[in-house]
């Protein structure tokens, strides 16, 4: 953490590095200890020249690996004060339903730039066919029409569009853009994209890894739509938010609360429960779902509850105040919101998804490494919910446990899902083919429907520790100091921005460097000595002094009793063992 002014100065500046969805642009701000993350927030979208700022966030990795959306009612410093250097990643937090309700195009622009990388790294998950024509229109878009003389051979091969993008999937895309898409603007390919992306069932969804009662490994994933659950290429739960009656936590259990209609006359109620790799991650996904049903569901921000739960005997728990406006009093706002639309730069993005652009330093949120386990997704019809959770009891419903899974692990162990987010350089890394095979799922999401081609798509967990966000808190010593250079100016219509240049090699983190971690024994037992040996010292001097102001408290019953049966034949059997040490 960079800071500027002595630590007494109340106005000590801290300097931040956001990220935005072009791999090739940050964004450098300063704040003040009492600014709140409102501030940055509405900082970047002033940068952006973004007026509906209400389905954007924030993103973080802390020290301990954790995955954090900047809450915008806290102060920054708060949040960020073990991180150094403070790194954020700007991402759609709020993926809305639909895309074409939004008053501005930029607005729409920024959705498709983050969709785009979804569709990269396999958050996005769509059959064959549906992701060569996805992939088409972002090469119409880059690329303009099809030109024989200038577009030769395999032309779309140096694009890097999706995470497993095989010579077939590409000859499609080459086919959809030669033939179909001929004459279509920038504007009208991105439309088409939003249009065909947020129809999907994975439309919005940030998958987090869990596990079922009987070890299963599941994916939960939370969008507009409510709470999805995934095992393997299955998508085995829905759970909407009207049959989400409360969402809780306690320690590691994500807990779920629903209540169905199974006639008119009767409602069942059901508890699901799925366990998190560890509490702070289950605190984390508890948050998510928290926040995405009052955004989606509540009719104002007034109404907004304060919510408590995750506490126990030895722990206070969480409260959480929802803070911003809902998509309800968003969509009520009418009229313009400014008398003209700024324009969108689009000239410089081409750069940004090729594959020699691996020089981009890692943004926060991608992972650094090629060893990342791989998981197939599908996209298969709902489920009936009420057959899996038929027992209203939590052990009936699905237990979940996830061992928390290291960025390193060998391509032969337990299949992890990552935020393959948002470097070209790790893209490049996903180059090899699974050793394995699974049904592919139907354009319409029907399931046992054979096909080929499912290999190439994996859903990839937005949520997990092995993001970049995390590579750079461990090499922080030796990329603090590169990564809070001068920001990168926006560039103008007809230039294209110079690459950011490569990090340098990364310093070996000393011991002095490394954040200590909380032992709860080294805390617990020093107190409890301490707390046991002041009551006995105080014990000692109310029976033993002649005072008369401690007179009173010898002549309660309780301390006469104490003496009678406890301190006098302490004392006595003291007394003789040291008579017999001494003689």
């Amino acid at each position: 953490m960079l800071k500027f002014g002595s630590k007494s100065d109340i106005n000590v500046s801290y300097k931040c590095t956001v990220r935005l969805l072009e791999d090739t642009e940050v964004i450098e701000c300063e704040f003040q200890s009492h600014h709140k993350g409102k501030y940055l927030l509405e900082y970047v979208c002033r940068q952006l020249n973004l007026i509906e700022k209400d389905y954007f966030g924030l993103r973080y990795v802390d020290h301990t690996r954790q995955r954090h959306w900047l809450d915008p009612a806290k102060t920054v410093v708060k949040q960020v004060k073990d991180m150094e250097p403070i790194l954020f990643s700007f991402r759609v937090k709020f993926y809305p339903p639909d895309p074409f309700r939004l008053k501005e195009e930029i607005t729409r622009y920024q959705i498709y730039l983050q969709l785009k990388r979804d569709l990269l790294h396999g958050r996005l998950y769509c059959t064959p066919a549906e992701a060569a024509l996805l992939a088409a229109y972002i090469i119409q878009s880059e690329l303009g029409d099809y030109d024989p003389e200038e577009h030769e051979e395999n032309y779309v091969s140096e694009f890097k569009l999706l995470l497993k993008q095989t010579p077939e999937i590409e000859e499609k895309m080459m086919e959809i853009h030669q033939t179909q898409l001929k004459g279509q603007t920038p504007a009208q390919v991105e439309n088409n994209f939003l249009r065909k992306a947020c129809q999907l069932d994975t439309y919005g969804v940030d998958p987090h890894p869990v596990k079922d009662h009987r070890g299963n490994q599941l994916y939960l994933g939370i969008n507009h739509c409510g709470i999805l659950t995934f095992q393997g290429s299955r998508k085995t739960h829905h759970f909407r938010w009207a049959e989400v009656q409360k969402i809780n936590y306690e320690g590691k259990m994500f807990i779920v609360h629903l209540t169905y209609n199974e006639d008119p006359r009767t409602k069942k109620k059901h508890t699901v429960g799925f366990k998190c790799p560890t509490g702070a991650a289950c605190r984390h996904v508890w948050r998510c779902a928290i926040e995405q049903m009052l955004f989606f569901t509540l009719p104002s921000s007034s109404e907004a509850p304060t919510v408590v739960t995750g506490g126990s005997f030895f722990s206070w728990g969480t409260k959480f105040r929802y803070s911003g406006r809902v998509e309800r009093e968003i969509l009520e706002d009418i009229g313009p919101l400014r008398r003209e639309e700024p324009a969108i730069n689009r000239s410089f993005r081409s750069s940004s998804l090729r594959r020699k652009a691996s020089s981009v330093p890692a943004t926060p949120s991608t992972p650094v490494g090629s060893e990342l386990g791989e998981i197939r997704y599908g996209s298969l019809p709902r489920a009936n919910h009420s057959a899996p959770v038929s027992d209203s009891r939590l052990d009936g419903g699905l237990l979940v446990e996830a061992p928390l899974s290291s960025p390193y692990i060998p391509d032969n162990t337990l299949p992890l899902l990552e935020t393959v987010s948002e470097d070209q350089e790790m893209c490049n890394k996903h180059r090899a083919p699974s050793a394995a095979t699974a049904a592919t799922p139907s354009a319409g999401g029907k399931e046992g429907e054979g096909g080929h081609g499912f290999d190439d798509y994996y859903f990839r967990d937005s949520f997990e520790h092995s993001s970049s966000e995390s590579q750079l808190v461990e090499l922080s010593g030796g990329l603090g100091a590169k990564l809070t250079s001068q920001p990168i100016a926006r560039p103008s219509p007809g230039s294209k921005p110079a690459p950011l240049p490569a990090p340098p090699a990364p310093v070996p983190v000393t011991a002095a460097a490394t954040p200590k971690r909380f032992n709860l024994l080294q805390v617990f037992v020093p107190s409890f000595l301490c707390v046991a040996l002041s009551l006995a010292l105080a014990t000692v001097l109310v029976l033993e002094s002649d005072c008369e102001v401690l007179g009173t408290l010898r002549r309660w019953p309780e301390m006469v009793v104490l003496r009678r049966d406890y301190y006098e034949p302490a004392k006595e059997f003291l007394r003789q063992k040291l008579a017999k040490l001494l003689s």
